[in-house]
């Protein structure tokens, strides 16, 4: 039997990605997808899928509504994070709602493919920024002192290697914003935020936005 995945993204471009990719695998069968907290209930409610897809920020409310909800007396079903950067406090609040993986939404197909029959068969998929997130999160104040007590850190103001522009919209970006929505927002066309985020990508030695967004974060840009 084909594993059921109910998709819960709002963003049109990313929803028919992940579609495509669960089509596209003949050990994965789309049951149904929406773009709401509302809709993802009444689907959970109706469908019974395997393994749930959701972003955290949907129009009518919070995925990780959607976790709980999706969790709540469902014990065999695996709820998987999928965002474009998530801050420690949605992470961690992911995790305690029943979510076991987390995925970054600019990974390949293949991978988003991958993971999802991984954490149904009882695996933890984490995209690599996410896990050094938590890992992050977790550390003990002790443990942080230690840390610092071995390799003292010097606090040294770095000037922004990204221009204004592309920090505007680089924060644009780390909102969930596509580079339509980007580009509507400043007045510019796609194709001129393509080509500034090409050039961020550069600079910070990243090849996804999801990494662009965690270095900036890790450097203070953000």
């Amino acid at each position: 039997m084909t594993i059921k995945v109910l998709v819960v993204e709002d963003e049109p471009g990313f929803s028919q990605r992940f579609c495509d990719a669960i089509a596209a695998d003949a050990d994965l069968s789309l049951c149904g997808a929406t773009r709401t907290v509302a809709g993802a209930r009444a689907l959970l409610d109706t469908l019974s899928p395997d393994v749930v897809l959701v972003d955290l920020g949907l129009p009518d409310g919070d995925g990780v509504d959607v976790i709980r909800y999706a969790m709540k007396d469902h014990s065999r079903r695996d709820v998987m994070v999928v965002t474009m950067f998530s801050d420690d406090g949605h992470l961690i609040e992911s995790i305690r709602a029943g979510a076991t993986g987390y995925l970054l939404k600019d990974a390949l197909p293949k991978d988003i493919a991958k993971a999802i029959l991984q954490v149904h068969a009882g695996g933890s998929p984490i995209s690599p920024a996410i896990a050094r997130r938590v890992l992050q999160s977790f550390r003990t104040p002790a443990a942080a002192a230690s840390a610092e007590h071995i390799l003292p850190i010097e606090t040294i103001d770095h000037e922004s290697p990204l221009s204004e522009r592309e920090t505007e919209i680089l924060r644009l970006v780390a909102k969930g914003l596509n580079f339509k929505e980007v580009g509507s927002i400043l007045s510019i066309s796609p194709h001129t935020v393509i080509t500034h985020v090409k050039r961020i990508y550069q600079k910070l030695a990243v090849h996804s936005r999801g990494e662009a967004v965690y270095e900036a974060s890790q450097l203070g840009l953000l």
